[in-house]
């Protein structure tokens, strides 16, 4: 019987893998709220591509997936937190107006090229301010973890991959290697 790669299981899934030009394009806005149906739309589709994915791999950090991972050139994603019974953040339009001169270092995964880890350094809180579906403009700050889930689902409407947040010099690690160190993100509390 032959192994299915990380990376093959998540296309079968639904999700668009690395080297498609849709990830590397900026998502275009939603203009809120003559647009909700669409926005709507999309984050009923990225729910349901994290219920499929959940199935069949479990997220002890938490995932997110940002609709351009699923073909949708919209800027609209979905994070779920690590917290049992932590309802999933919509981000509509999401800009990070601010981020902490604090940074850290952790291991990263995506779902569009899952079969490597790398080390990619962002700030330990950033201030996002979203569109809700109303229009309205909502403001929130995220910290450690969910600043590290957010930043990388923002990134990824923004056209970029953790890739681009890595050290220069440095390469991704193939996961089996990654799932040898058993480290989880850690943070001092």
């Amino acid at each position: 019987m032959t192994e299915v790669r990380p990376s093959e299981q998540m296309r079968n899934l639904g999700v668009v893998q690395h080297g498609a030009p849709i990830l590397t394009e900026a998502a275009r806005a939603f203009d809120l709220p003559a647009e909700r149906d669409a926005a709507e739309q999309a984050v009923d589709a990225l729910f349901a591509s994290m219920e499929r994915i959940a199935q069949v791999h479990p997220f002890a950090k938490g995932m997110g997936i940002a609709a351009p991972q699923i073909g949708i050139g919209r800027a609209a994603a979905v994070v779920q937190p690590p917290a049992e019974g932590a309802g999933a953040i919509v981000l509509l339009n999401p800009r990070v107006t601010d981020a902490s001169d604090d940074t850290d270092e952790q291991y990263e995964g995506c779902l569009s090229f899952f079969d490597v880890r790398g080390m990619a350094l962002r700030p330990l809180r950033i201030t996002v301010e979203t569109t809700a579906l109303d229009g309205a403009t909502v403001t929130t700050v995220y910290e450690r973890g969910l600043a590290r889930l957010v930043a990388h689902e923002i990134d990824h409407l923004d056209g970029l991959l953790y890739l681009s947040r890595m050290r220069p010099g440095t390469e991704p690690i193939p996961v089996e290697q990654y799932r040898q160190t058993g480290r989880s993100w850690a943070y001092d509390t």
